[in-house]
């Protein structure tokens, strides 16, 4: 959620855009992999008349697939108390050892342990980072997953008052060769404060 510092001010155009484009190529990748899938099983309705609607989504997605979705969320609420709980370490022990950070406003992070040296403000106790799910897709194949939503970062200003920041973030999950999800790549950006509204 958080990148190379506690805050997501001041972010770059180009990593934005950059950001953009990385996210929507793997949400095409799943997309097209969902749509192969409807459109080869028995029956299938022509894209011309075929429903618009999210059961439609859930359905196509498979009891595979959907089950993993499961097991994203799951994952994202015992991320978060790891956080809570053990700071840095316990935040990063649901990251790959070549994961990529994109921080907002600051070059990309590559590498489980140089993501790990710059998470060291989750030690602080003043500090409190906590985020809420909105949707999780899985690729039909069940090795490569997406999330996003929102999330609050809460501390203390150099008067010791407490503040609190909001934003936006996404994550892509890989399953490893072990069978565990793990992310592979995060970012996130501040924004004004957002009601969640769960997806899927």
């Amino acid at each position: 959620m958080m990148g190379a510092s506690a805050s997501r001010r001041g972010d770059s155009a180009m990593k934005t855009i950059s950001g953009v484009v990385l996210i929507a190529g793997v949400m095409l990748v799943l997309s097209i992999q969902s749509s192969r899938r409807a459109q080869a099983a028995p029956g299938a309705a022509s894209p011309a008349t075929a429903p618009r609607t999210s059961k439609r989504v859930a359905a196509d997605m498979g009891p595979e697939a959907s089950a993993e979705v499961g097991k994203i969320r799951v994952l994202e609420v015992a991320m978060m108390t790891a956080a809570e709980e053990k700071g840095a370490e316990g935040y990063m022990s649901f990251y790959a050892d070549d994961a990529v950070e994109l921080p907002a406003g600051a070059l990309m992070v590559q590498g489980k342990e140089n993501i790990r040296k710059t998470m060291g403000f989750l030690n602080d106790k003043d500090n409190r980072l906590t985020w809420t799910v909105m949707r999780v897709d899985v690729a039909t194949s069940c090795d490569l997953a997406y999330s996003y939503g929102i999330y609050e970062f809460h501390s203390k200003d150099r008067e010791a008052k407490p503040t609190v920041e909001y934003g936006k973030y996404t994550t892509v999950w890989k399953k490893q060769s072990d069978g565990r999800w793990k992310v592979v790549l995060d970012m996130g950006n501040a924004s004004p404060k957002l009601r969640a509204q769960r997806l899927r």
